[in-house]
């Protein structure tokens, strides 16, 4: 019973993609623990085969950074490209989390959510900052336009 639950439970949680890292540039240095960086990242969306998204952001250095305890900053931005032959692995919800990731050590995270525009047959993707009592309104928009021959499966 155990597992047939447990299976259940990983079942309804949502599929978020894993970021690979692709580089970084020093912004400041720091005399103590790393400097601070923009970091790039690139993951593919778990729901769609062939496009992945690039994915810039700010991370703090310093001691508070090395430790995981520094508070990144809220800006970030995103390019979602179409690097191979588009495929989808079911229908899409209109609106969906793709990628999250903490950046600090309590209640902020970095989000990218997939939009659909089903009129204009293309997937919208949005990156934000959020934390449990404000979040931030800075955010980027990038989209990737579906070939007309192949529409959008929508929930």
């Amino acid at each position: 019973m155990k597992h047939w639950l447990c299976a259940v439970t990983l079942a309804a949680l949502p599929l978020l993609a894993q970021a690979e890292k692709v580089g970084d540039v020093s912004t400041a240095f720091k005399l103590i623990g790393p400097n601070h960086k923009i970091v790039v990242e690139v993951f593919d969306d778990p729901l769609v085969a062939g496009v992945s998204c690039y994915l810039s952001r700010a991370k703090t250095g310093g001691v508070s950074g090395a430790l995981g305890l520094a508070e990144d900053k809220a800006e970030a931005s995103v390019a979602c490209r179409q690097v191979g032959q588009i495929a989808f692995k079911g229908p899409l919800p209109q609106e969906d989390e793709v990628f999250t990731e903490r950046a600090s050590i309590l209640f902020k995270h970095v989000r990218v959510v997939r939009m659909v525009d089903a009129r204009r047959n293309t997937l919208v993707y949005l990156v934000y900052s959020d934390r449990l009592i404000d979040g931030s309104p800075q955010n980027s928009v990038t989209a990737v336009p579906v070939p007309t021959t192949l529409r959008i499966p929508l929930k």
